[in-house]
């Protein structure tokens, strides 16, 4: 364990952060002298812990993220432990929405085999998912939702976990300053309800799906009730998981 001085630990929580003392152990680990002043001095003006580390940690993984890109965050981890549930081993897996990739990653640590495909528009996400889920085999593909992928996959998909942006528009501004200043909009922005973009993953979710395979998405509890009733109208069985010590909420849609 190196030693952390009490001035970076002090730093830190006079910024804000919760964690000081765990924050203060990361960064002395990742850096000394000059490099380590600089990473301070960059999180107390309030750039994310993780882009500043390069690494995020994800279901007991350590996820590769960059400047940029979204920072999965540990609720998710819900929804990967859903989607575990209902996997099947060699079973096709898309990560849709994927960001650094974190959520098919950790899937496929999970169900043995799976065939994972990850998809975002943000070339700067695609790059950064390539890494992590290249390592694991999977492949990434950029384009609009279901245009990223390939033609090949239709009707063939088991899981599609689609970690859609579900903030509404208004409510963005309102976020922390580390994720509406250095994560990309349309990581987090999900239109005037917050679900614009769900509601165009769940429309076109059945073509892709095998039957008895399910879609899973996070939204907010508000939000639930006019997501199951989107997901029932799109031709799916919906079901809700939530976990209130985490305060998750998993939208799943089961293709009949």
């Amino acid at each position: 364990m190196p030693n952390i001085p009490d001035a970076v630990v002090a730093r830190l929580r006079s910024a804000g952060c919760v964690f000081a003392e765990e924050e203060a152990a990361l960064l002395v680990a990742a850096a000394t002298g000059p490099e380590l002043r600089l990473l301070v001095d960059r999180r107390v003006a309030g750039e994310p812990l993780e882009h500043l580390l390069g690494w995020a940690e994800f279901c007991g993984l350590r996820i590769a993220v960059d400047p940029g890109v979204f920072v999965p965050r540990r609720r998710t981890e819900f929804l990967v432990g859903q989607a575990a549930a209902l996997g099947r081993p060699g079973s096709v897996v898309v990560d849709m929405c994927c960001g650094s990739g974190a959520l098919g990653v950790a899937l496929a640590s999970r169900v043995d085999g799976v065939d994972l495909h990850a998809a975002d528009l943000d070339p700067v996400a695609v790059a950064c998912a390539r890494r992590n889920v290249g390592a694991v085999g999977g492949r990434v593909h950029e384009g609009d939702l279901f245009d990223a992928l390939p033609a090949g996959l239709r009707g063939r998909v088991g899981l599609l976990l689609a970690n859609v942006p579900y903030v509404p528009s208004e409510a963005v501004a309102l976020m922390p300053a580390e994720a509406r200043d250095h994560e990309a909009r349309m990581a987090l922005d999900g239109g005037a309800d917050g679900l614009d973009i769900a509601r165009r993953v769940v429309a076109g979710a059945l073509g892709w799906l095998v039957p008895g395979g399910s879609l899973l998405f996070e939204t907010s509890e508000d939000q639930a009730p006019d997501a199951v009733r989107m997901v029932a109208a799109a031709g799916l069985v919906p079901d809700v998981a939530t976990d209130d010590e985490v305060g998750a909420t998993v939208v799943i849609g089961t293709a009949g």
